[in-house]
């Protein structure tokens, strides 16, 4: 008897200490691809693979753990975007504005980012492997002096 009970509280226990991955809302992930109008959206933890978001309002949006790998956000206003943890490895950031917008632990590999606005942004463990930066302030070393 005790050795069922056993049994049944080990099979019970991956299942009630699973914590699954809060996404964000689907209504408004519907309203971005629709509209490409989605300020202050919670898109954290979505898959936006391959999305075409040009010129899409993101202001103030959490796209925080998001997936944009190559997505095209060429033209999108992401101020104020909460973007930690999100993987935009490929992605497509050409004349973005990400100004004060939380870029910390974000996958930037093999991404092209040409004349985008970073001011304010905050870029602690950012991976630009590969990527493509132009004309943006964005770069590999310390503090500017």
């Amino acid at each position: 008897m005790k050795r069922n009970i056993l049994n049944a509280i080990l099979l019970a226990t991956p299942i009630l200490l699973a914590s699954p991955v809060m996404a964000g809302n689907p209504a408004h992930v519907q309203q971005l691809l629709e509209t490409r109008m989605c300020q202050g959206c919670d898109l954290s933890n979505e898959d936006l693979r391959y999305a075409h978001l040009i010129g899409s309002d993101l202001r103030e949006a959490n796209l925080e753990g998001a997936i944009l790998i190559e997505a095209n956000l060429e033209g999108a206003d992401l101020t104020g975007a909460n973007l930690e943890g999100a993987n935009l490895e490929g992605a497509m950031l050409t004349n973005a504005t990400l100004n004060n917008s939380n870029l910390d632990n974000v996958n930037l590999a093999n991404a092209k980012i040409y004349d985008a606005d970073v001011t304010g942004a905050s870029m602690e463990n950012l991976d630009i492997t590969n990527a493509q930066i132009f004309n943006t302030g964005i770069g590999v070393g310390g503090e500017t002096p």
